[in-house]
């Protein structure tokens, strides 16, 4: 959709370009242009007045801000406290377990750096709508939400960049846990700012009522004002993001010169400046209150997230191929840089634990004298020898350890407010335009009423509210190193999803995937994928776990459900890949009696029209064989081809939505009998080929023109030339509803437009009302066309195998006995035999069925089928066939032959004679039928077959009319003599 709609765009201005004054081919000068020009010039129109964002500030700029945020502030001193400093990042971690903080950063910056190689090759491979089309309307909303572009912005460009790569299966998915996630954000940087400022209120003494209730009350009134600025709407200039930078980057800057400043007021609290003693004591991990590496890697693992944001803008840079590789690894490269050189800093100048008493100075020198505060004259044993529960400063006890070893502690707090106040409202603007982007592509109806949206900027205000609910929840738990895991984890899933994205899109070879950014690999991106996964596990294996089934589950919803949308997905490539793979390896394998399956092609014209002939062959081809559609369209060639580029895509569709497992091939013709010639020569792919040709009895033969009783007939003969089987299905009220079709129209309409229809018998099917306006044949021709839609009861289902044509008579109504539909329908099998001989033809036939491995209920032999038919049934069948007799004896021999050679399906006289033996044999097998298969659900019955030239279309079509006539729906099926049953396995 995203790239199509591009795609529309750019043509609707290249048609205005070349449609502008001044030439009349469009064009100044009268020259063509190139396509890579034309577009150039469609495109320029549209971005009169934008203002288009270098690398820097585009990507570098924001990126930075994003990754920049509270954890640096108010969790990077306590991590450190927690897994120790490092000594860089090893392999061999597992072996020597000291120095952990790096490698907390070094594993994020990992995951963050294969996912920002996976971001940019999907970014660079055409534009990403989340960025520039729908996300950067929103651009001046509201407070902040112009100037820090934080996480969340990330994550609904997240959402584009994996449902445009993957499908709808994934990308809905992901796109219901990143409005999650963004909602959950919300509260983690509303409690880091409650936070701090709870902690400016106990340094003056005046918490409100204790320090967990506070953060709540803080967090809450804040949420609730942060939802009234999102809601309103604020302008800011996109300048002020600069700002913001560089009140972060003055922040940094103040705790690196606060390092070299050791005040001896802060020594108490732990802070003792550079030294070699503290650095040591805190290399190694020393993990407390059930603290692991990876608790503590999930922790911190938001702070690393937010490279996402330039790739979400990318329509607004003036060189997205270049910035966002640039600016995105860049900024990767400078914050880890950051991260690492404030973990070594405060590392090496602030100690685990401190009492914060200025009396705990040492006046004596004490015996075991083996901590780095002890050595510079501090004893801080009193809360060590309690593991910290004592204290409430150092590393391990203060989450504002920035702000007290800073050499202006007021600019920390402006940082962290600036960090989590904008990443808040941004998140809080985010999660509802993510809902809103998901719901508007209508992948789950359930969730329809969240697309609507209010005002001018379509603003998502049902969103806003469960937002705000949703944030509000989590920020009553009011503990920051409980709500970070959660998101870590769906960030996490979402990298994982990326990286996946990237490597799916490559195994799939599309054409369409060109990635402008070149230094990616597939397989790198697959190790990302799996890294991350793994990782969630490890962190917390029953969230993960419930990620994974809640990703699993939406997936299998949506592959159900089956959405109406096309995003040209690396799914669908991938896809195509593996049919085409198949299909050529299939073509090498020589095709074996038990694989063996009916694969028709059905002449049903319009598919639509004959609905019923469909139902009843989709009843042994679903998910068994191949189901094909012909459609001959004949009459002027010109209008033809447009039918059928019109109806190809028309017919596919209607046989999608109701769920037909078919493919519609048209072909235009001179005549039908060519255009079955095409299609049975041509049909299918290598081993996907037809073998069976299905068409509706022709009803009103004795009415219309006999050339084309010839035509129809010689189908029959083409089709058995070419090793086809042929089926003949007759429903007494006839196939064909196309007259109809208006009626079940309107049908639909009242249907979908009503809640509680009272329908008029002529919309509803199952009427049975005499005052209906269609005629009493037409009413039964639409209950008919509608019978196999329905679970058929228990009934019987007639096989009469009179021929051995290889076995198909036998295997298509065992194949419809295996449907959920006609499971209870029983096969009855009726043979023909000698009266001297019925039970042991009856004993032969069951175990021939039994070594065959086909149930039946009963067996019956005919001895009676050579009987001569009643004398009223063959004046019946005489008076029929009276109009297209001859009379070759009544009539001179010139004239005879002249009529015989102008009219070939005339019958003789001489062929009635020679054949009057098979004619009464279908006049008593009528008689039969009527005694033994009146109630039967269908008929499956050997299709008497006549040499072809050798017995006239119009008796042919007789015998066909008086053997089926007046009997439940008949299949009269006759193979073409190849094995389709076998008693091996």
């Amino acid at each position: 959709v995203g790239t199509n709609k591009h795609l529309a765009e750019l043509h609707d201005e290249l048609d205005k370009v070349r449609a502008a004054p001044g030439s009349p081919d469009g064009y100044a000068n009268g020259e063509e242009g190139t396509p890579a020009g034309d577009a150039a010039a469609a495109y320029t129109p549209d971005s009169k007045g934008v203002v288009k964002f270098g690398w820097i500030k585009g990507v570098l700029v924001r990126c930075m801000l994003n990754i920049w945020g509270v954890m640096l502030f108010i969790r990077l001193s306590w991590i450190v406290g927690q897994a120790g400093i490092g000594m860089g990042l090893t392999v061999f971690s597992s072996l020597f377990p000291k120095g952990l903080s790096v490698l907390v950063i070094g594993m994020a910056t990992v995951v963050t750096t294969i996912t920002g190689l996976s971001t940019s090759a999907i970014a660079t491979n055409g534009f990403v709508r989340g960025g520039n089309a729908i996300f950067m309307k929103f651009l001046k909303l509201s407070l902040l939400w112009s100037i820090h572009f934080n996480v969340a912005e990330g994550q609904r460009g997240a959402y584009y960049l994996i449902s445009r790569s993957l499908g709808p299966e994934f990308g809905g998915a992901i796109g219901l846990i990143f409005a999650f996630a963004n909602a959950v954000a919300v509260a983690m940087y509303v409690v880091g700012f409650a936070e701090t400022v709870v902690e400016l209120l106990k340094e003056n003494g005046t918490l409100m009522i204790d320090e967990m209730n506070d953060i709540r009350i803080i967090g809450a009134i804040t949420v609730v004002i942060l939802l009234g600025i999102s809601i309103a709407g604020m302008e800011w200039e996109a300048k002020a993001q600069i700002v913001l930078l560089v009140i972060l980057i003055l922040a940094i800057g103040d705790f690196v010169i606060g390092t070299f400043i050791p005040l001896e007021s802060k020594k108490p609290k732990g802070f003792f400046g550079y030294n070699a003693d503290i650095f040591m004591e805190n290399f190694g991990p020393d993990f407390r209150q059930e603290e692991t590496f990876f608790s503590v890697f999930a922790i911190f693992f938001p702070a690393a997230t937010g490279i996402l944001a330039g790739a979400n803008i990318s329509g607004d840079l003036a060189d997205p191929q270049s910035a966002i590789p640039k600016g995105t690894l860049l900024a990767i490269l400078i914050t880890t840089m950051v991260y690492v050189g404030i973990a070594v800093s405060v590392g090496s100048c602030v100690v685990r634990d401190a009492t914060g008493n200025v009396n705990d100075t040492i006046v004596t020198e004490l015996a075991n004298c083996t901590s780095a505060a002890c050595k510079l004259n501090y004893d801080f044993s009193s809360c060590q020898s309690q593991a910290g529960a004592g204290c409430h400063y150092g590393l391990m006890n203060n989450f504002q350890v920035m702000s007290m070893v800073s050499g202006f502690a007021p600019l920390i707090s402006a940082g962290i407010f600036s960090a989590t106040l904008s990443s808040a409202l941004a998140s809080l603007v985010s999660a509802p335009k993510i809902f809103q982007a998901l719901c508007k592509d209508s992948i789950y109806p359930g969730f329809q009423m969240f697309a609507k949206g209010y005002g001018k900027n379509n603003e998502p205000l049902r969103g806003y509210i469960l937002t705000f609910l949703i944030a509000l929840g989590f920020i009553l738990i009011a503990e920051l190193n409980v709500i970070a895991p959660i998101i870590s984890n769906f960030f996490l899933a979402s990298y994982a999803l990326i990286n996946f994205s990237v490597f799916h899109a490559s195994l799939a070879k599309s054409p369409g995937w060109r990635p402008a950014f070149k230094y990616y690999n597939m397989w790198i991106s697959l190790i990302g994928a799996i890294l991350c996964c793994i990782v969630m596990f490890v962190i917390n294996w029953w969230a993960a776990l419930l990620t994974y089934v809640i990703v699993l589950g939406l997936y299998i919803y949506v592959t159900y459900k089956k959405p109406d949308v096309n995003w040209g997905s690396s799914t669908q490539a991938l896809t195509y890949l593996n049919a085409l793979q198949h299909s050529i390896r299939l073509s090498g394998v020589e095709d074996h009696v038990k694989n063996f399956r009916p694969q028709c092609l059905i002449m049903t014209g319009a598919p639509s029209a004959r609905p019923a002939l469909l139902h009843l062959v989709h009843a042994f081809t679903k998910n068994v064989g191949l189901m094909i559609c012909g459609h001959v369209h004949m009459g002027p060639r010109r209008q033809a081809m447009k039918e059928l580029s019109t109806d190809l895509a028309k017919y596919q569709r209607w046989l999608i939505k109701n769920k037909m497992k078919a493919f519609y091939a048209p072909v235009h013709a001179e005549d039908l009998r060519d255009g079955g010639q095409y299609l049975m020569q041509a049909a299918g792919l290598g081993r996907m080929r037809p073998n069976t040709l299905v068409v509706g009895f022709k009803k009103n033969w004795r009415q219309g023109d006999m050339r084309d009783v010839e035509t129809y007939i010689n189908l029959f003969h083409d089709a058995f030339d070419v090793q086809y089987g042929v089926v003949v299905i007759r429903l007494k009220e006839g196939l064909d509803i196309s007259h109809l079709q208006l009626h079940l129209m309107i049908f639909k309409t009242i249907k979908q437009n009503t809640s509680k229809p009272k329908f008029h018998p002529m919309f509803f099917p199952d009427s049975k009302s005499s005052s209906s306006p269609l005629n009493v044949a037409d009413q039964r021709l639409l209950d008919a066309s509608c019978q196999f839609q329905k679970k058929q009861g228990k009934s019987n289902i007639d096989v009469w195998w009179l021929f051995d044509d290889g076995g198909l008579t036998l295997l298509i109504p065992y194949l419809i006995t295996t449907k959920k539909k006609w499971k209870d329908c029983k096969i009855r099998v009726f043979i023909g035999g000698k009266i001297n001989r019925i039970d042991h033809d009856r004993r032969a036939m069951a175990t021939l069925l039994s070594k065959f491995r086909i149930d039946f209920s009963d067996i019956m032999v005919l001895g009676d089928i050579n009987t001569k038919p009643k004398k009223e049934n063959i004046a019946a069948f005489e008076e029929m066939i009276e109009p297209f007799r001859l009379h070759e004896d009544d009539k001179e021999q010139e004239v005879a032959d002249k009529m015989k050679e102008d009219e070939p399906w005339r019958i003789t006289d001489n062929e009635l004679e020679l054949y009057k033996t098979k004619t009464y044999r279908q006049i008593r097998l009528n008689e039969l039928l009527k005694e033994h298969s009146s109630t039967a659900n269908i008929i499956v019955m050997s299709l008497p077959v006549a040499r072809k030239g050798a017995v006239s279309s119009a008796l042919y079509m007789a015998w066909l009319e008086v053997l089926s006539k007046d009997l439940p729906p008949i299949l009269l099926v006759r193979g073409n003599h190849q094995s389709v049953l076998t008693f091996y396995s």
